[in-house]
């Protein structure tokens, strides 16, 4: 199924559906908020990209996205403190260690338990991702526990709560893109609005099944596999409010990103599939404007941490000129 449309529904996962209605309620109380309340947060401020941003903030394949989100990473300690713990580390200086670093938090006399909720919400969906790349895993005929040995002991994870106003004609909540990633679990809400490409080339809309996360597949895998397991272009248009929760299963930055090495029949698959052996990768900004296909390039990243900085560094300019202007 993964080798044809990186995605799919799941149900029976486990997760309570208290704890899924806990995250909508949390999602609508602080979406309702001031902006002078939100900003308590403001992503602005923080140089790892964590935080609320205000709908307009972020860019997809340098289009604007109408949506507004709350980013809480894996939290670890500052990349001051990991270059002096592990200087001996061949990722020291890598720009993608800057995503290192404490995440920003609601007060709670302003939006009570955001932390305690929001922690435990990672930590279940983590359980469910490393059964499902489990399963994953034994398709590709290799041991149960390779991916869980392969993502490390610091694994580096999103979770993303997202409020879409209606999506004005013409336009996305977000734009066509691939997930950067490897595996997002995706708790939809009542409100349709994800979209994503069949093998025909046609937007289908994905449906809103109560008790059931929407699973798809980032080009991490597509490109560990050689294009076996495809990432699979999506958006969001919403025809009315939506809000939506995505938790992005991740290892840790510095875990390299060579090929699996795979039985000859996956190879040869995608060799006979003119779609999976030209399937590409979300362009990097400079590919963009070298008139580079939205996700068309063929450049791969040798790290997890070089392929997220690629997708922060493309998708929020203002905060990459305000903290990491050295680097452009």
């Amino acid at each position: 199924m993964c080798h044809e449309i990186g995605f799919f529904v799941v149900a029976g996962h486990g997760i309570d559906d208290r704890l899924v209605d806990d995250v909508f309620s949390l999602m609508e109380t602080f979406f309702a908020l001031d902006v002078s309340e939100k900003e308590h947060i403001d992503k602005r401020r923080s140089p790892h990209f964590r935080g609320w941003e205000s709908v307009g903030s972020e860019f997809t394949n340098n289009r604007v996205d109408l949506r507004e989100q709350i980013d809480i990473w894996s939290e670890y300690e500052s990349v001051e403190d990991r270059e002096t713990s592990s200087a001996g580390d061949e990722d020291v200086g890598a720009p993608y260690r800057r995503l290192l670093g404490p995440n920003q938090w609601m007060p709670d006399d302003v939006l009570a338990g955001q932390r305690e909720l929001t922690l435990r919400w990672m930590d279940e969906l983590a359980g469910v991702a490393d059964e499902i790349l489990e399963l994953l895993a034994l398709g590709l005929g290799l041991d149960p526990s390779f991916f869980r040995s392969f993502f490390g002991d610091r694994p580096m994870s999103l979770t993303k709560m997202i409020h879409y106003p209606p999506t004005p004609p013409g336009e996305a909540g977000v734009n066509p893109h691939h997930d950067t990633g490897f595996l997002t679990l995706l708790a939809p809400g009542p409100v349709a609005g994800l979209q994503v490409i069949n093998p025909a080339g046609d937007w289908i809309d994905v449906p809103s099944l109560p008790g059931t996360f929407v699973v798809n597949l980032g080009e991490m895998l597509q490109a560990m596999t050689g294009n076996y397991f495809v990432a699979t272009p999506h958006r969001v248009v919403a025809a009315s409010e939506r809000l939506s929760a995505a938790y992005f299963h991740g290892p840790s930055l510095d875990a390299r990103l060579a090929p699996i090495d795979l039985d000859s029949r996956f190879s040869d698959a995608v060799a006979a599939s003119p779609r999976h052996a030209a399937a590409g990768f979300m362009a990097s900004a400079e590919e963009t404007d070298a008139g580079v296909a939205d996700m068309a390039s063929g450049r791969r990243a040798d790290t997890y941490g070089a392929q997220l900085w690629n997708y922060f560094a493309r998708s929020y300019p203002e905060n990459m000129a305000l903290h990491h202007s050295d680097l452009a």
